[in-house]
């Protein structure tokens, strides 16, 4: 048993999205965050993926609790699919606690999960470790970051942050506690990299009011406001804005309503009395009156915007004189998505404002000033840059190395599937492990890795459905076999038995049945995985193309 810490990532490195991470010390283990990520194998019926938690099985009995920074999705969207396997406390903040406890009602977990709650500056004794709270800025509310004591050092994670001295909501960045472990002596930081590519500092998320005050003064018609749901920093200043120039709030979207109603509830948005309207009293409302406050920056098909740009939501449509703003970035990968809805919305002959037009949004994550400050806050003997694309962990490397005085032996590069070893004054990664992803359907169902495979190779390459009628005595052919054939190269689809390549693919089945064993011929498993493997051969030779090939065999 190692007295050593021991980190292992299952997701968030060298990608967007699905941050978890385990620490190990000894025979105990904490999970910190468990986060959802969004992949590419969409267009296969696959909404989200997270973890693999499987990987962990094997250290159930080492588990004590999971600890979240914050409560974005990739940080928070995991957390039902883990407590399904193992039912340990949580532990997070106020808010996050308000998201979390939303989701696992969702699932049906809430009667079966602790989740503790904790204020900035706690200290949480968890087993073998010491947690401290340190509170941080980012976009979104009551985040944190996590200075872990254990007998063999001190680690601090910063969850995704920035050195906002300013926030809208609530504390600026605790940089007295940062500086209280960097004196005491830190082993190692694990730190936010996904704006390490940006230079000088981020803005404070007040520096967006300005260009809000002035869309608002400009603005003659509607106004359509599209943020992060959880973006409470942003909502606050859209109701503040509205409220200046005399115009009520209109919400249009599940999550953004379920965030304000949390936020509300917990006294972290502040909204006055009567300035929320409903869509049936929006309607009736003369449009210099109103801004609607939606879901779907991120151009979703599924939400708010992308439906009244393209149809009617609830009556609603996006109209000639409007002001669409679209207060978000653009993360990685729907960047088609959202070209697709702004082309929708100028159908409709709105006027479109986006972050290359005015400052209506800041990011949340430390930019490459922000990561100077904090490490050298924290003063760590080494520094794990995390969170985000391999370019970017690189160019956190190259910065501290330039700019900060690190050397290449205290920066260490980790990926997925990584056992970073911190001992002593050693930091060594002792082991790669194969770390997958779990994919989710919208119905919160679980797809094993094997369906999305076989989704793909139909979505690549088609299907071929051989159709044998067999004589149920003497187990010869009873005519032809049938090709039926959807998507495949030289195929000509269903009605395509006449083709060259049809006859062919005919002649290797009936092939394939008049030289199987009788022991084949018996056996209706075995006889439709020998016409499988031979067609299969004959396909991939002549076109070089993998169909699914499905054969049916009717015994008459």
């Amino acid at each position: 048993m190692t007295k050593a810490i021991e980190i292992i990532p299952l997701g968030g490195i060298g990608e967007f999205g699905m941050n978890c991470m385990a620490v190990r010390y000894g025979d105990e283990m904490l999970i910190l965050d468990a986060g959802m990520g969004f992949p590419a194998e969409t267009a296969f019926g696959v909404d989200v993926c997270v973890p693999d938690f499987s990987f962990l099985d094997e250290y159930k009995d080492d588990i004590t609790a999971i600890v979240l920074t914050h409560g974005h999705e990739d940080h928070l969207g995991a957390l039902p699919y883990v407590l399904k396997r193992f039912n340990v406390p949580v532990y997070c903040s106020h808010f996050t606690a308000g998201l979390a406890e939303s989701k696992l009602q969702e699932h049906e977990l809430t009667d079966s999960v602790l989740v503790h709650r904790v204020e900035p500056r706690q200290t949480v004794e968890i087993g073998v470790f010491s947690v401290e709270f340190i509170r941080v800025s980012h976009s979104l509310v009551d985040c944190f970051s996590l200075a872990i004591t254990t007998p063999a050092g001190t680690i601090i994670h910063t969850g995704d942050y920035k050195v906002d001295e300013t926030p809208v909501i609530g504390e600026p960045i605790d940089l007295r506690t940062f500086r209280r472990y960097g004196q005491e002596g830190v082993l190692a930081l694990l730190s936010d990299s996904t704006n390490a590519t940006v230079p000088g500092r981020t803005p404070s998320e007040r520096a967006v009011i300005p260009a809000f005050q002035e869309i608002f003064a400009e603005a003659e018609g509607r106004i359509i406001v599209a943020a992060f749901a959880s973006s409470i920093h942003r909502l606050q200043i859209v109701f503040d804005v509205a409220q200046q120039y005399g115009r009520k709030v209109c919400v249009l979207g599940r999550s953004m309503l379920k965030n304000i109603e949390i936020a509300e509830r917990l006294d972290y948005l502040d909204v006055h009395e009567n300035e929320m309207v409903s869509l049936n009293q929006a309607k009736q409302m003369p449009d210099h009156e109103i801004v609607f406050l939606v879901t779907g920056s991120q151009g979703e098909p599924r939400a708010a915007l992308a439906q009244i740009a393209t149809q009617s939501y609830k009556g609603l449509t996006i109209e000639e004189g409007d002001t669409v703003v679209l207060s978000a970035r653009i993360i990685p990968g729907n960047e088609r998505a959202i070209s697709r809805l702004i082309g929708d919305i100028y159908k409709r002959g709105a006027t479109i404002i986006d972050e290359k037009r005015r400052l209506i949004h800041v990011s949340g994550h430390a930019s490459q000033e922000d990561i100077r400050i904090l490490t050298e806050a924290v003063k760590p003997l080494f520094v794990v840059p995390i969170h985000g694309e391999y370019r970017m962990l690189y160019r956190h490397k190259e910065f501290l190395k330039n700019h900060v005085g690190y050397d290449d032996e205290h920066i260490v590069l980790i990926e997925n599937g990584d056992v970073l070893q911190l001992e002593g004054e050693r930091a060594t990664i002792v082991e790669k492990r194969d770390v997958k992803r779990t994919f989710i359907d919208d119905g919160f169902e679980e797809i094993e890795h094997e369906t999305v495979r076989a989704r793909k190779q139909l979505a690549f390459d088609g299907v071929i459905t051989p159709v044998l009628t067999i004589n149920g005595k003497s187990g010869k052919l009873e005519s032809t076999p049938e090709i039926v054939a959807r998507g495949v190269i030289g195929a000509d689809g269903a009605d395509g038995n006449g083709s060259a390549f049809m006859k062919k693919m005919q002649s290797v089945v009936t092939d394939a049945v008049e030289t199987a064993s009788a022991q084949e011929r018996g056996d209706t498993s075995m006889l439709k995985e020998r016409v499988r493997v031979q067609l299969k051969r004959y396909v991939q030779k002549e076109t070089g193309s993998r169909p699914v090939i499905v054969p049916v065999v009717v015994h008459v």
